[in-house]
């Protein structure tokens, strides 16, 4: 039985990128695939977003709370706020993310990115958000494994990954089993 775990879709080779494009990660695909389940997601893609469609932007007004002043907003269009669309979205999720031992997301990603995702402050980019879909996952499942793909590519954070989504596979097959 293969271990379940959530991925960005656009890491398995699914055209549902802005530019309508996809980042199909070959080590994810056809490695990780054979041990893991992958249940694909795209967030932007779930709130009604075509492809191709408007990239979108994190930006904040407030420089020291830089987290909870984020809104997600079309890069050509900035009165377009999907922010709440994003989160409530992400909050619908929770029922099949509940199954999930891991996530990949997609590094950058307004919407997927983990760490270090860009946030405009006064049309300066600084490295400092999360998108809103992977920040609302971080927030509702606290101990999931979760990692970006391109930090995949480092062989310890690979197997740092790998060895949590295993540890919390048997952790959720013992928690299981005890009821």
């Amino acid at each position: 039985m293969k271990i379940p775990v959530g991925i960005s879709s656009c890491l398995l080779g699914q055209p549902v990128r802005w530019d309508g494009g996809h980042k199909r990660h070959a080590y994810i695909n056809d490695t990780l695939g054979e041990h893991f389940d992958f249940r694909a997601f795209c967030p932007e893609v779930a709130i009604g977003l075509g492809v191709p469609r408007e990239p979108i932007r994190l930006v904040s007004h407030d420089s020291h709370n830089i987290a909870s002043a984020t809104r997600a907003v079309g890069i050509e269009n900035p009165s377009r706020d999907l922010t709440e669309q994003l989160t409530e979205n992400a909050l619908a999720q929770k029922e099949w993310q509940n199954e999930l031992c891991g996530y990949i997301v997609k590094k950058g990603s307004p919407s997927c990115g983990m760490d270090h995702v860009k946030v405009y402050i006064n049309d300066q980019a600084q490295r400092k958000g999360r998108g809103l879909y992977t920040r609302t996952l971080m927030k509702s499942f606290p101990n999931l494994p979760v990692e970006e793909e391109g930090r995949l590519d480092d062989p310890r954070l690979r197997e740092s990954f790998i060895r949590r989504v295993f540890c919390y596979y048997r952790w959720r097959c013992l928690t299981e089993n005890s009821t």
